[in-house]
């Protein structure tokens, strides 16, 4: 693990740490992420999603819960040349819990963005999992920085993280390890602007694709989160995002129409 990757997997401890909050529970339907549509447009975040601020970034995306004529409450993101995120805490065997799904619109893509380059490192809309540290599995040496964050944090970095992202060129089912990190694969779901504008529904198999990304069984999963950035490119986005869901059924990996 090089020292870039180090950074950009630290960025999730120092903003949970920020944070401060705890997972949330288990919901009645089945789904341990807080959702969006049982919020109050213009209120808090549901309760289990924090913010997820970068120390080194200044200018925030702005998030906000609104009502959609067609999706209901929902969550709103306005980058401009800003980056953060959400997140919500979680701590689930990835094995039990292997169905990822959301939906999201975007209205306004990014442009220049580019999946390889640190410079176009930006996405209108993205979802991400983290997955918990596991010293096992890594070197003596890399052990050690990740202890040294634990003690200026209060907790580890994740171990890995799997980012679905709206890349403004690189072709659907796309997968690259992130410019920052080499523990991080940014998979490619959607692209260009042909469907902006538009309510989209996707659902993943986290466990296939961090076996296909990596090489090996995922770690506990340690949270899922949301961000819309553009401070690289120094662009404008606009986004919406609806509830995100964890469940114990299989999954397919196709995007749904």
């Amino acid at each position: 693990m090089n020292r870039p990757c180090l950074r950009a997997l630290t960025a999730l401890a120092a903003a949970v740490a920020i944070g401060g909050a705890t997972a949330a529970g288990e919901s009645a339907a089945g789904n341990p992420i807080a959702a969006f549509s049982a919020a109050t447009p213009g209120g808090p975040m549901p309760a289990g999603w924090i913010p997820l601020a970068f120390p080194h970034i200044l200018r925030r995306t702005a998030y906000s819960l609104v009502r959609d004529p067609e999706a209901g409450v929902v969550v709103r993101a306005e980058a401009r040349a800003s980056a953060s995120g959400l997140i919500d805490r979680l701590d689930l065997p990835a094995a039990e819990w292997p169905r990822l799904s959301w939906r999201w619109k975007v209205e306004k893509a990014i442009v220049n963005g580019d999946v390889t380059r640190r410079e176009g490192d930006d996405y209108p809309a993205r979802v991400y999992v983290s997955f918990r540290y596991s010293p096992e599995r890594v070197s003596p040496l890399v052990r050690l920085e990740y202890a040294a964050m634990r003690l200026l944090y209060g907790e580890y970095p994740p171990h890995a993280g799997l980012n679905y992202i709206w890349d403004a060129h690189a072709s659907v089912g796309t997968v690259a390890p992130n410019p920052y990190s080499d523990r991080v694969r940014m998979i490619v779901v959607e692209s260009g602007t042909d469907r902006v504008g538009r309510w989209l529904a996707y659902e993943r198999d986290v466990v296939a694709d961090y076996r296909a990304a990596f090489g090996e069984d995922p770690p506990p999963i340690s949270g899922v989160g949301l961000m819309t950035d553009a401070d690289d490119t120094g662009e404008s986005a606009l986004a919406y995002y609806g509830d995100i869901a964890l469940s114990r059924a299989p999954a397919t990996t196709a995007p749904a129409p």
